[in-house]
Formats: C-alpha cells, sequence, structure tokens
C-alpha cells in the first residue's frame, strides 16, 4: 500500500470515521490506501507491528486529546524501529508522517509530536490530505504553509461505505448530520472563531441510513455538537429513525443543547421505544456567573426543566454532562448545581448517568486567557487538565476527582441507588471513605466495592 491511514481509538467499539473519510475521499489513490485501528490499552508491540510490516511510502495519523501521548509513544518506538531496520537493510522503511485530527490542528509548532512527523494538516482533511498525498507520491514540491483547512461538506464523499461488517456488527457507528457548533463556550474549540455549522443533504443522508440499518447496524452515535438547532430538520431524522426502529429496534445517540426543545421536539422524543434513544445534555454549569465568564448561555431554570419533561415524558438513557473547575465556581456552587441537577433527573423509570468531567484547556481554546484572573494551574501534558483554581485548590479538586470516578462506578453503572437529591455532599462523603479503605478510584472488583458500600453504610 502506498498510504496506511492509523488511529488509536479509546475503546476497540469506537471506528474513526475520519479515518473512512480521508479514504473515501482519496479519488484514484483510494484503492492504494489501506486502514488501520488500535485500542488505547492495546500492548504497543501490537500497535508497531502491524505498521511495520504494511511499509506504506505515508502514514497518516489522527491524533486526538486522548490518543496524543500514546501516538508520541508510537511514534517514537516506530522511529527506533525503522533506525534498527536501516542498519540490518531489512525491507522496512521509513514512510513520510502526516498528522491531522482536533488535537494537532490547534498545537504550537514546537509541540514534541511535531518532531517525529513530517506534515501536518490542521482542520478538515478530506481534500487538503488528498492533495498532499498525491504531491508526495508525484514527487512534488510540498510547501508547508501552516493553512488552516474547511471542507465544502456538499462536496465531500461519506465515509460509511468503508464500515466493515465487523464494524456495523460490533461496533458503535459514527455518523453525522452536520458540522460545527453556533456557540462560543471557551473551553470548547468551536469558540476559536473557525466553526460554524454546516448541513450535509437529507436524501442522501438517509439513503446511506438505510443501507447501514439493513447491514445490521445496532448502534448510531452521532457527532453534531448540537443535533437539535434546527427543529424542524432534527425531527425528519428522528422520524427516519422511529420508523426503521419499529420495524427492527437499535439506538440512536443524540447530542442536544439543553436550551432547544420546544413541546414538539419533546413529543417526537417520547414515541422512540424504550433501550432505542440516548441522549447526551450538556449542561456543564449551573452558575449564570460562571457561565457569563465562558461566553455560554445560560438559562439554569429552562434547561433544568426540560431535563424534567424529559424524563417524565420520554423513555430517553439519560447521559448529562456537568464541568468542576470551570473559572470563578467554588466546591459549594459545584455542589449545588450538582444537586440541582439531580433533582431535575432522579425520580422516573430512565436510566441516568451524570458525567462529572474536570475542566481541561485545550490549546487554541479562548479559556486561556482567565488564568491569571483566577489562578487556574493546569497540567501542560495531553488531556490538559486542570489541577487548581483560586476558588477550588489542588485537594478539593482532587476529592472531586475521585467522586467523578466512583459516582460513574456506583451510580451511572446501577450499583447503588443513592436516593433523591440532595445528594453531593454525602456522595463525596461515600467517596472519600471508598478512597480510604482502597487507596485508589479504579481497578476496583465490583463485588468488593459493593461489600465495602454496604459495610460503610452499616457504621
Amino acid at each position: 500500500m502506498d498510504i496506511l491511514l492509523a488511529a488509536i481509538n479509546a475503546k476497540w467499539i469506537h471506528p474513526s470515521l475520519a479515518l473512512r473519510l480521508l479514504k473515501a475521499n482519496l479519488g484514484p489513490l483510494e484503492n492504494n490506501c489501506d486502514i488501520i485501528e488500535f485500542a488505547l490499552r492495546q500492548p504497543l508491540c501490537e500497535k508497531i507491528e502491524p505498521i511495520l510490516a504494511a511499509s506504506p511510502r505515508i502514514l497518516g495519523l489522527s491524533v486526538s486529546i486522548w490518543n496524543h501521548l500514546a501516538t508520541l509513544e508510537l511514534l517514537k518506538k516506530l522511529r527506533e524501529a525503522w533506525s534498527d531496520q536501516v542498519v540490518k537493510q531489512d525491507r522496512f522503511r521509513r514512510p513520510l508522517i502526516i498528522l491531522g485530527g482536533p488535537e494537532v490542528s490547534y498545537l504550537p509548532q514546537e509541540a514534541e509530536i511535531f518532531q517525529y512527523a513530517d506534515y501536518c494538516i490542521r482542520g478538515e482533511g478530506e481534500i487538503a490530505f488528498r492533495e498532499l498525498c498525491e504531491k508526495i507520491l508525484n514527487g512534488d514540491d510540498v510547501i508547508d504553509n501552516n493553512e488552516f483547512h474547511t471542507v465544502n461538506i456538499t462536496e465531500i464523499n461519506s465515509g460509511y461505505r468503508l464500515y466493515t461488517d465487523e464494524d456495523i456488527n460490533r461496533k458503535l457507528v459514527y455518523v453525522e448530520a452536520s458540522r460545527g457548533c453556533p456557540f462560543g463556550c471557551e473551553f470548547c474549540l468551536s469558540a476559536a472563531g473557525t466553526d460554524r455549522v454546516r448541513e450535509f443533504p437529507l436524501e442522501p443522508f438517509f439513503s446511506e441510513m438505510e443501507d447501514m440499518i439493513h447491514r445490521g447496524a445496532k448502534t448510531f452515535k452521532f457527532l453534531d455538537r448540537s443535533f437539535n438547532l434546527n427543529i424542524e430538520r432534527s425531527k425528519k431524522i428522528m422520524e427516519f429513525f422511529l420508523y426503521n426502529i419499529n420495524k427492527k429496534p437499535f439506538v440512536v445517540h443524540f447530542e442536544m443543547v439543553p436550551s432547544n426543545f420546544p413541546p414538539d421536539l419533546i413529543d417526537t422524543l417520547a414515541r422512540f421505544p424504550p433501550d432505542t434513544l440516548r441522549l447526551e445534555i450538556g449542561i456543564q454549569t449551573l452558575n449564570p456567573e460562571v457561565s457569563a465568564h465562558i461566553g455560554r448561555q445560560s438559562k439554569p431554570e429552562q434547561e433544568l426543566e426540560t431535563l424534567r419533561l424529559l424524563v417524565e415524558k420520554t423513555n430517553a438513557i439519560m447521559h448529562v454532562d456537568l464541568i468542576a473547575g470551570l473559572p470563578g465556581e467554588d466546591i459549594a456552587s459545584f455542589g449545588k448545581g450538582f444537586d440541582a441537577l439531580w433533582a431535575a433527573l432522579a425520580g422516573g423509570n430512565n436510566r441516568i448517568e451524570i458525567q462529572l468531567g474536570i475542566l481541561k484547556l485545550l490549546p487554541g481554546a479562548p479559556i486561556v486567557r482567565h488564568i491569571e484572573a483566577f489562578g487556574i494551574r493546569f497540567n501542560p501534558l495531553p488531556p490538559y487538565e486542570l489541577i487548581e483554581t483560586s476558588a477550588i485548590p489542588a485537594y478539593s479538586l482532587d476529592r472531586i476527582k475521585n467522586f467523578a470516578r466512583f459516582w460513574e462506578l456506583i451510580v451511572n453503572r446501577g450499583l447503588l441507588d443513592i436516593g433523591p437529591s440532595p445528594v453531593f455532599d454525602r456522595f463525596m462523603s461515600l467517596s472519600d471513605s471508598l478512597l480510604a479503605r482502597f487507596g485508589r478510584s479504579w481497578g476496583i472488583d465490583k463485588n468488593e466495592l459493593q461489600e465495602a458500600i454496604q459495610i460503610i453504610y452499616n457504621r
């Protein structure tokens, strides 16, 4: 193969749509391109050997904050292997290496990972990657002008046909009906000023979704960051999936903004049968002052009422995001917001998941302007997680991190009915006790965890 596209995915069940889009838009070069994917926890040797064996002329790697360090480790080991092969005069050759993806698009030129690559494509790569490959394979001169690329999404080929039967039948299927986000939340790269919402034409989209349904797709996960921005369009997409779900059930996962749920949208969502709908809703903070600091729209009561209605009227599995450590928010404010969120969500029959995330200061995101004013310290290595702020010292933030991990293990996974709100202080106490007992919040046997919870509650 002339071209090998590779990525280290978070888990085996998460195939990369980005790689398939790049391959699908290579034109005549597509037949000379292979895709290979790895899982984050997969041994390094299992990642090295297939790349060496493929011996491509061009190696394209997709980089995100979650696989950045693993990709850097891979590149270092590959360089050692290629150097060894040169000494041994073996058949393995060092390819030209092209990096792309949301992480490297905003990294400074001095970032270590660039020392192990020849080129970087910043932004959307469907066209730029093909053009770069053509120049390299033709022996033409290449000038890297550090340009940020965008594409006309109505003119690119989709990558859905490149999902294998194994992908379709055993993994999540990532799809997108639109790209971009209109909001300017400063912790997100959408606020960098280059992200506008663009919509894929619906008729070809429906045709491709229908094909994957017929192939047996089990879970469709939409990458759209604001799926319910255009209500009429959203309803058309949901009606399409409802029609097909009623013939043969599967799961659809939509990420929606909490401020745009008119009654007719909720009525449509209410028609999804149990176990077929997942809704991911980013609340992030319920403190209006904190929202103002980060340029985020804030309507706390409206958002909480929306969540109550969704729990009351739909069968949706609810996945709701909060972020700890936002500029100006202390632990008391965060706990108050957490309790309000749990009060809105609990009490129904829906499966409820609260993902408690820690603020990450992504390269290129405007939130870095608050570092001095709010005493922000963060890890300079990916995923750039917060260490402390003037409002939440490191010790308290560590407690929240352990709270988040134990909440995922215990409440999100149904190990314990935590009861009605307020729950934040009560679960923080449980989290502290469990950490003292085990000395960690990871790698704990489920039965041991259950036994420890019973002991702590029965003291």
